[in-house]
């Protein structure tokens, strides 16, 4: 996954290229539709929730939250609203750019999750929750998917949670993803089918990985 060089980008070295970087340089309109998809969503009243409410009943108000693959901020924009210090990084800086004009608040920044490292940046780790939604995991190079979950486990409390969710059918098996995460540092506590709690099955077409720090 590229790294964006932009104003308050997270920067590392170069790493293998996403999915989602590969898309936007094909099509240098993705991102943009990308945005005005979820806006007209959002005017339509679709539910567009349901990760956020999932990861606000993990815990206690005024909780520090790590939007991981944020986008253009639907989630951490819905955390921050329930009281939750929210910081959102994302590879892309059009996505990020539409987070920061939709949902002033948190703190928005453009970084490669590989390579993540806040700290350096002068945010500190030990974030209370990390949300990974919107199929971000299958997004990444097939190579950093171990680094990226090494970089969460990195920046959660030793309390922590982190909720990771992603379907079927992306190229990114349910049992590989979880072997992965154990490499990666992480034990599961929950696996969901949906975002609504309905329980996960070998049968499920949708994976919400609730994790802890091993």
């Amino acid at each position: 996954m590229a790294v964006a060089s932009a104003p308050g980008a997270i920067m590392g070295r170069m790493v293998d290229q996403s999915a989602w970087v590969q898309m936007t340089q094909d099509n240098p309109g993705h991102s943009a539709a990308y945005v005005q998809r979820f806006r007209t969503m959002a005017r339509q009243g679709a539910d567009l929730g349901g990760e956020a409410r999932l990861v606000d009943a993990l815990l206690p108000r005024r909780a520090r939250v790590l939007d991981a693959g944020c986008g253009p901020g639907r989630v951490g924009g819905r955390l921050a609203a329930a009281g939750h210090d929210v910081v959102g990084v994302d590879v892309d800086p059009v996505l990020i750019a539409a987070a920061e004009e939709d949902h002033p608040g948190p703190r928005w920044l453009v970084g490669d999750l590989a390579e993540l490292d806040l700290p350096a940046g002068g945010v500190a780790a030990g974030f209370d929750a990390i949300v990974c939604a919107g199929n971000v995991m299958t997004f990444l190079a097939p190579s950093t998917r171990v680094p990226v979950l090494e970089r969460l486990r990195a920046h959660v409390a030793p309390d922590g949670r982190a909720a990771i969710g992603f379907g079927a059918g992306r190229g990114y098996v349910f049992d590989d993803f979880l072997a992965d995460a154990r490499t990666g540092g992480w034990t599961p506590d929950l696996l969901l089918a949906t975002w609504d709690l309905r329980p996960f099955t070998p049968s499920s077409d949708f994976l919400v990985a609730v994790l802890r720090p091993a």
